[in-house]
C-alpha cells in the first residue's frame, strides 16, 4: 500500500507540473512567441549577411536578440490575457486560459507579463537602441493600441494590431544594423499585410464566439462578403512586396511571387465557394504554410 501511495504521490505531481507547464504555454502564447521568432532571426540573419558580418562573431548579438524577442512578445501575450480574462471566458476557444480558469491569479500574471517585456526590452537596448525602441514600440502598440484600446471598439482592430506583429523582423535587422533600409521595411511591410488575410480567417471561423463576446472583428461587424473583399485587398497588395527584395535574389522573388499568386486564386475562389468555413480554413492554411516558407526561404537563399 506504501508504494501503492508513493506511486500515486509521484504520478500526482507529474501531472501538476505538466498541467502547469501547460498554462504557462497558454499564457505567453507559445505559439505567437515561436512565429515571431522565426521572422526576428530572419530579419537578423539577413542584415548579417547584407553587412557582411561573421555569424559566429556576432553570436552575443544574435542570443541577446532573440531572448529579448521572446521575452517582449510572451510578456505582451501575458498582459493581453490579463486584460481580456473577463472576454476570453465568453469564447469556447479561449475559456481554458489559465486567467480565466483561475489556476493563476491575476497579480501573477500582470506580475510575469511586466517583468518579461521590461527584461526583454532591456536585452534588446543592449544590442542596440533603435531595437530597443522598435521592441518597446511593439510591446505598445499590442498592450495598449491592440488590446486595450482598438480590439473593444473598433472595427479596424485586426489592422492596428498589425503594427505589432509586423516589428519582429525589424528588432533582428536592428540588432545587427540600426540603419534600416530597404530590406527591412519591406520584411515589416509584408508581415504588416499578411496579418490581415490570416486574422480575418480565423475571425470567420470564430465568428459567433466573437459576437457572443461582444468584439466588433470585420465579420461580425460587416458579414462575410465583406471579409472576404478585405482578404482579397490585402493579398493583392502583397503582390509588388518580391520586387522589392531583389537583393535576396531571383529565385527568392520567383517563389514569394507564386505564393503570392496561389493565395490571390485562392482568395478569389471564396466567392464562389459554397462553404464559407471550409474556404476560411484553407485560407487560414496557407497563409501560415506562406509565412513560414517564405522567411525560411530567405535565409536558404543567401546560403548560395
Amino acid at each position: 500500500m506504501a508504494d501503492s501511495r508513493a506511486i500515486n504521490t509521484a504520478g500526482g505531481a507529474k501531472s501538476a507540473n505538466a498541467t502547469a507547464l501547460k498554462d504557462f504555454l497558454s499564457l505567453i502564447k507559445i505559439g505567437i512567441v515561436n512565429s515571431n521568432l522565426i521572422t526576428a532571426f530572419t530579419g537578423m540573419w539577413l542584415a548579417l549577411v547584407m553587412t557582411r558580418q561573421h555569424f559566429l562573431e556576432s553570436l552575443d548579438t544574435m542570443f541577446l536578440a532573440m531572448a529579448g524577442t521572446a521575452l517582449i512578445v510572451a510578456g505582451s501575450c501575458s498582459l493581453n490575457n490579463y486584460y481580456d480574462r473577463d472576454i476570453d471566458q465568453l469564447m469556447k476557444s479561449k475559456n481554458f486560459r489559465p486567467t480565466v480558469t483561475g489556476r493563476m491569479s491575476g497579480a501573477k500574471v500582470l506580475t510575469i507579463g511586466l517583468g518579461f517585456v521590461i527584461a526583454g526590452t532591456l536585452l534588446l537596448f543592449m544590442t542596440t537602441p533603435a531595437a530597443g525602441f522598435i521592441g518597446a514600440f511593439g510591446v505598445f502598440s499590442y498592450v495598449v493600441l491592440y488590446t486595450m484600446w482598438s480590439k473593444r471598439n473598433l472595427v479596424s482592430n485586426t489592422v492596428i494590431g498589425s503594427f505589432a506583429g509586423a516589428v519582429p523582423p525589424l528588432i533582428g535587422w536592428a540588432a545587427v544594423d540600426p540603419k534600416l533600409g530597404i530590406v527591412p521595411w519591406m520584411l515589416f511591410l509584408l508581415m504588416f499585410i499578411w496579418q490581415p488575410p490570416h486574422f480575418y480567417a480565423i475571425a470567420m471561423k470564430k465568428c459567433e464566439e466573437y459576437r457572443t463576446a461582444g468584439i466588433p472583428m470585420l465579420p461580425v461587424v460587416k458579414g462575410f462578403k465583406t471579409t472576404k473583399w478585405h482578404m482579397l485587398a490585402w493579398v493583392v497588395l502583397l503582390l509588388p512586396i518580391p520586387f522589392f527584395l531583389m537583393p535576396l535574389g531571383y529565385a527568392f522573388v520567383i517563389l514569394a511571387t507564386l505564393f503570392n499568386l496561389g493565395w490571390l486564386a485562392l482568395s478569389i475562389a471564396g466567392f464562389k465557394m459554397k462553404n464559407d468555413l471550409k474556404w476560411a480554413k484553407l485560407m487560414f492554411v496557407y497563409s501560415l504554410n506562406y509565412l513560414t516558407i517564405l522567411f525560411v526561404a530567405m535565409v536558404i537563399v543567401t546560403l548560395f
